[in-house]
C-alpha cells in the first residue's frame, strides 16, 4: 500500500517536527544572541525538510492520474495563495495588522488539500 507507507513516513517527519519545534523554543528564549540562537530558531526546518521528501517521493509513487491531479490541486494552491497574501498586503497598507510569514503554509497547504480532495472526486 503506497499510500499506508506514504502516511507513515509523513507521521513520522510531522512529529519530528513537533518535537523540533517544542524543543526549539524551550531553549530559545534563554539563548544568547548570535549564531547560535539563529541555529536553534532553525531546527524545526530540518524535520520540514524530511517531510517534503516524503511527499516528493510520494508524488513519484503515484501514476499519472494521481499526479494530474495534483499537479492541478498545486497549481490552484500556488494562485490562491498568492492571491490572498498579496491582497492582504494592500490591507496591510490600509491599517490591518501585519501577519507573520507562519501564514502562508497554512494557507497554501488548506487550499492543496481542498483542491485534493476535489480534483480526486472529479475524475472518479
Amino acid at each position: 500500500m503506497p499510500i499506508k507507507r506514504y502516511l507513515v513516513e509523513f507521521f513520522i517527519a510531522l512529529a519530528a517536527y513537533v518535537v523540533a519545534v517544542l524543543v526549539s523554543t524551550h531553549f530559545l528564549a534563554d539563548a544568547p544572541e548570535g549564531a547560535g540562537k539563529i541555529y536553534l530558531a532553525l531546527v524545526p526546518v530540518i524535520p520540514l525538510v524530511a517531510m517534503a521528501l516524503v511527499a516528493i517521493r510520494q508524488l513519484g509513487r503515484m501514476d499519472e492520474m494521481g499526479r494530474k491531479i495534483q499537479l492541478e490541486a498545486l497549481g490552484i494552491a500556488f494562485i490562491c495563495t498568492a492571491l490572498i497574501t498579496f491582497s492582504y498586503g494592500f490591507l496591510e497598507t490600509a491599517g490591518l495588522p501585519r501577519l507573520s510569514m507562519f501564514f502562508v503554509w497554512p494557507v497554501m497547504g488548506g487550499i492543496w488539500a481542498i483542491a485534493t480532495v476535489i480534483g480526486a472526486r472529479r475524475y472518479r
